[in-house]
């Protein structure tokens, strides 16, 4: 996984176990893009100061993920996910023995889809 985007998940997971000034200054960096230099001009502290900090919140990120396993499980469970909705996918209208059978795999297709919709925003 890019390690970008296993930041962005790390934050969404955990992020709400960060105090507020961990996650302030996480966004700032890493979803506003500022620097390290402008940030410390915001937080009126040292450009050091901040780099410890965004340190020190990657390794709990990290930490909290290596505990908990999280992102880990999200994963895979979006893997799998995949895999039932191409299975799904290929079904056709005449693989199944009647009309009300099609109907219901259909309205499982829609929703697994709808699932997948709303992990995929994450």
């Amino acid at each position: 996984m890019e390690k970008l985007a296993k930041r962005a998940l790390l934050v969404d997971f955990y992020g709400p176990l960060l105090t507020d000034k961990q996650r302030n200054v996480w966004d700032l960096h890493y979803q506003q893009d500022l620097s390290l230099t402008e940030i410390a001009e915001v937080e009126n502290i040292s450009r050091q100061a901040i780099h410890d900090l965004l340190k020190r919140t990657e390794r709990i990120l990290t930490e909290y993920e290596d505990k908990l396993g999280l992102v880990q499980r999200f994963w895979t469970e979006r893997e799998k996910l995949l895999e039932v909705q191409s299975v799904l996918e290929e079904l056709k209208e005449e693989d199944f023995s009647c009309q009300e059978a099609y109907e219901r795999h259909l309205k499982i297709r829609m929703m697994i889809e709808d699932v997948f919709v709303k992990i995929s925003a994450i």
